[in-house]
């Protein structure tokens, strides 16, 4: 299992290469409520990562490891629509599904994956042999290289579903993925002893009821403009060997982009002003943006009432968080996780003899601000930007992962569109699911339990549920990274480290 680090190495996120676990032997999994029950709708998969569903009973299930697009009807895996050549060390490899807003008269079906290259050579592994992949997909045999990627190695793709597999018509967009920070170039970061790295690659992607695309990208370790350094991680140097600290393309990260159907920057995007004043590639790639300020996410989703956009994100070791997410949101990372008034516990955690550190060497957690409004002076804000607090937080990192709501009264009414949130690690509950019930307005998370009136949970420690008992809907799932409603109105829970999907249904 994956563990910490000790001071002089580096210490290892709460949800580095939980993607990448294999199957584990737990209990069954169950919900609390008695009226409810799980079937197992799909099994015997390979870290499967998302579904679309074609129809009742008929599901695309997307495997993290093999890069196949498998099709499961009743139950069962009756084709390969798509094997593409992925990537898939650590949290790479074949993530994200969405179908188009008006599938299947538009038959396009987008993905999220890790392409892939190959790896530099040993007396020089700092730098990859492609800044990106070939623009036609290559399918076949995978690899977990760590260092066998391009520079641009994460890409949205759309391909055309035609009833049983799927073709290329368009890449969207090519992403950040190579990550090694060992690099002797800019000098004087004191990131020497960092290994390569395949972490925070995001990988989730959803049609709003706008018609939009949303693709969820983590901050991939990086240190610039996006993770609220205005001038970079050890100013005036570069955030890497290959540039920043502004957002080009090899530091587009930690970022929910928003983009057409077709890959073009919608006019009406939070920050297209602010991209026209910076102009040039850098000024395009912030016009993509719908918010910033991420450092890592397995899940988000959309409000079935009021459209609007929830996130979960993942802290080092403090401040998970429940985000709504609003046009031109900076939610804040790395200068602060978890509320404003709780900057010092922040701190206190990330700096202590048990955590020190925050994945990168080059920005210290003793950097981190003695005060709310210290922490806000340092935000890097583009025109159009404001500061957005966690509407839920736990203390200590928590590791949550899926994010879906429950639409329809399938599983009774007091369910419905409900939020619900899986875990990105088995430590909790054996792989927990979250109930979170929005208020009227949607826009907060109520709450019955007095303890949790300040909307954060004041666990005790990593992976302990202190003060968020009442918020446990079930438990035995696994790592959850996908949660679905299905066309019956069930939920559907997509479990990679049991190779399975579970249906929770109303006895």
């Amino acid at each position: 299992m994956p563990r910490r680090f000790r001071p002089g190495s580096i210490a290892t996120v709460a949800a580095t290469v939980a993607l990448a676990l294999p199957a584990h032997a737990a209990a069954a999994p169950e919900v609390l409520d008695p009226e409810l029950a799980v079937r197992t709708a799909a099994s015997g998969l390979d870290s499967p990562t998302s579904i679309a569903f074609l129809g009742p009973n008929d599901m695309l299930v997307l495997e993290k490891q093999t890069g196949r697009v498998q099709r499961v009807v009743n139950g069962v895996v009756t084709s390969t629509a798509l094997d593409l050549a992925v990537n898939n060390a650590s949290e790479r490899g074949l993530l994200g599904i969405a179908l188009h807003p008006n599938f299947p008269t538009n038959p396009g079906v987008y993905l999220y994956w890790s392409c892939q290259a190959p790896p530099p050579p040993a007396s020089n592994p700092f730098f990859p042999t492609q800044d990106r992949c070939s623009l036609t997909p290559e399918t076949g045999a995978d690899t977990g290289d760590i260092l066998a990627v391009p520079l641009l190695g994460n890409r949205v793709d759309r391909f055309v579903w035609n009833g049983s597999t799927l073709a290329f018509d368009r890449n969207l967009i090519m992403l950040r993925s190579f990550q090694h920070d060992g690099a002797p170039v800019p000098p004087g970061q004191g990131d020497e002893s960092q290994p390569a790295r395949g972490n925070h690659d995001g990988g989730v992607i959803h049609f709003g009821s706008d018609g939009k695309l949303y693709v969820q990208v983590g901050d991939l370790g990086r240190r610039g403009q996006l993770q609220n350094l205005t001038d970079g991680p050890t100013p005036p140097s570069d955030d890497d060997q290959f540039g920043g600290p502004e957002p080009d393309d090899a530091h587009l990260s930690g970022v929910i982009l928003r983009l057409n159907d077709d890959g073009s920057t919608p006019t009406d995007n939070p920050f297209v002003a602010a991209g026209a004043m910076t102009g040039g590639a850098v000024g395009a790639n912030i016009a993509k943006i719908f918010a910033y300020g991420i450092r890592n996410s397995f899940g988000f989703a959309f409000d079935p009432v009021s459209g609007n956009l929830w996130d979960e994100q993942n802290g080092d070791d403090s401040f998970s968080e429940i985000n709504l997410v609003e046009p031109g949101a900076n939610l804040g990372w790395v200068q602060v996780m978890g509320p404003l008034s709780r900057i010092g516990q922040f701190k206190e955690i990330e700096t202590s003899s048990e955590f020190f550190g925050l994945q990168q060497l080059r920005w210290s957690p003793t950097n981190i601000a003695d005060s709310p409004s210290e922490a806000l002076s340092r935000l890097f804000m583009l025109r159009g930007a404001r500061y957005s607090d966690p509407e839920f937080s736990w203390k200590f990192e928590n590791a949550p992962a899926a994010v879906g709501f429950q639409t329809g009264r399938a599983l009774g009414p007091q369910y419905e569109n409900d939020l619900f949130v899986g875990a990105a690690r088995v430590f909790l509950e054996g792989g927990q699911i979250w109930r979170f019930n929005l208020t009227g307005n949607r826009r907060r998370i109520a709450v019955d339990d007095p303890r949790l009136e300040d909307r954060v949970a004041d666990n005790t420690a990593k992976f302990e549920i202190t003060e968020s008992e009442t918020l446990l809907f079930g438990r035995n799932f696994g790592i959850g990274t996908d949660i679905e409603t299905g066309p019956n109105g069930n939920l559907f829970v997509v479990s990679l480290s049991d190779g399975a999907v579970y249906e929770i249904f109303r006895r």
